[in-house]
């Protein structure tokens, strides 16, 4: 028998197929639906907020804007920042920029914030944010190289220029937290609250 116990399947408001793989290796069917959504503006209006709130923040507004979109049906979003010293790490625009950002971490230590909500019929039903401690290993100048040649494109896709369930786990030394936190979904405090919702067998 399944353990998804409602009649639709999850919508998750992001095109990450990192969260998408992790709901569904959960046995959650997901429908995929990508918020039309302006982060930046989002941010702006809201003021300047640290980094854990931030991430809330985006987490929620994605799920409410597709929420509008898929009535009736519970909608998951979710967001992620990286927090290092007083500085706050986006997504590298380029090879060039995520060189630079891995430079200023190699052999320091740094906060990802992963946080979740659910929303439905522009009510949201649940927030969690999680933190991860992560401390990258010294790093040469030519194993960065060889690095983001091995990597590619994929290293675009993260706050951290890195996919730590790829080739970015050979930046690290010591990891300390969840997993699915620092994979971009704080899952484990979103299955509990989906049984306590009644839409997983508990």
């Amino acid at each position: 028998m399944a353990l998804w116990q409602d009649d639709q399947p999850l919508v998750l408001a992001s095109r990450s197929s990192s969260r998408r793989a992790m709901l569904q290796a959960a046995g959650i069917p997901v429908e995929v639906c990508i918020p039309d959504l302006d982060e930046r503006a989002v941010e702006a209006a809201a003021g300047v907020r640290p980094p854990a709130e931030a991430a809330a923040l985006l987490a929620r507004e994605k799920a409410k804007a597709v929420a509008r979109l898929r009535p009736h049906r519970i909608v998951v979003g979710a967001d992620q920042t990286l927090a290092f010293e007083d500085r706050r790490f986006d997504k590298p625009h380029d090879r060039v920029a995520a060189r630079k950002q891995l430079m200023t971490l190699a052999g320091k230590t740094h906060y990802l914030h992963s946080a979740v909500a659910l929303a439905r019929d522009g009510k949201v039903l649940f927030e969690a944010v999680d933190t991860a401690r992560l401390t990258f290993r010294q790093l040469s100048g030519s194993f960065l190289d060889r690095y983001l040649d091995a990597a590619g494109s994929a290293v675009f896709d993260s706050v951290g220029a890195y996919q730590l369930e790829k080739l970015g786990v050979h930046l690290f030394e010591r990891i300390n937290g969840d997993h699915f936190t620092i994979l971009g979904l704080p899952l484990l405090k979103l299955l509990d609250f989906l049984r306590r919702n009644g839409s997983l067998a508990a």
